[in-house]
């Protein structure tokens, strides 16, 4: 699959999409195929966050509808029994469901944070409390969102990093107010940490495999 680089918004402003599909950021979505680049697939990217997630969504319902949302990206994995590259969903829908299933999908559930989960122990802790299988960011402002207008969504969420892993740095410290990267912060932590940048290179391919695992499922879903 090619990468691509989009913006915001996947143009196509006068179309409606039969099925919009969030991401957060780019990086999770440019794994996907081309078709699913409108127009009667469409691409959001939300940004990080529940705010960010509702008001993308908000925006987008102020132009047009769609007949299903899919909620998409990276989680962090809570149940020790999901590897890097799981992909695991939520959905009412039971076509949908059984498609996912064949797709090679693992059915789970999602605990919404207002923060990255980046420690073993941190992810446990969720684990005790919530039971949730996996950790994301995004997903709950956008169920809420279809919710109140009826419209039939799903969380699609692939682990990039499993419960029982850290995260090389604590991204929550170095983002700004809208949470996105703040790489003049990045950039001063590893200057302080120059050891940290081989388990930097680590993650990135990481995600670059989970993204195309995502992809992949997604692909046999939205095209079968």
């Amino acid at each position: 699959m090619k990468e691509r680089n989009h913006g915001l918004f996947s143009g196509w402003l006068d179309v409606n999409p039969k099925q919009l599909i969030c991401f957060a950021l780019t990086n999770e979505a440019k794994r996907t195929p081309d078709n699913f680049w409108g127009p009667w697939n469409q691409v959001l990217l939300t940004g990080i966050g529940q705010k960010n997630a509702k008001n993308a969504l908000l925006e987008f319902f102020a132009r047009k509808t769609t007949r299903q949302v899919f909620t998409c990206g990276f989680a962090g994995g809570l149940n020790p029994d999901l590897k890097l590259g799981d992909v695991v969903f939520e959905t009412s829908g039971e076509k949908l469901r059984a498609d996912l299933l064949a797709a090679g999908a693992k059915s789970g559930t999602f605990f919404c944070a207002d923060r990255i989960a980046t420690t073993v122990v941190e992810k446990k802790k969720l684990r005790d409390e919530t039971g949730a299988d996996a950790v994301e960011m995004e997903s709950a402002a956008i169920h809420a969102v279809c919710a109140e207008r009826g419209i039939p969504c799903a969380t699609v969420r692939v682990i990039s990093d499993t419960a029982n892993e850290d995260l090389p740095l604590d991204f929550n410290a170095l983002t700004k107010p809208d949470k996105s990267l703040d790489y003049g912060k990045l950039f001063a932590a590893i200057a302080k940490s120059p050891g940290k940048i081989g388990a930097l290179m680590e993650l990135q391919k990481k995600t670059r495999f989970a993204a195309e695992r995502l992809a992949a499922v997604l692909e046999k879903v939205i095209f079968p």
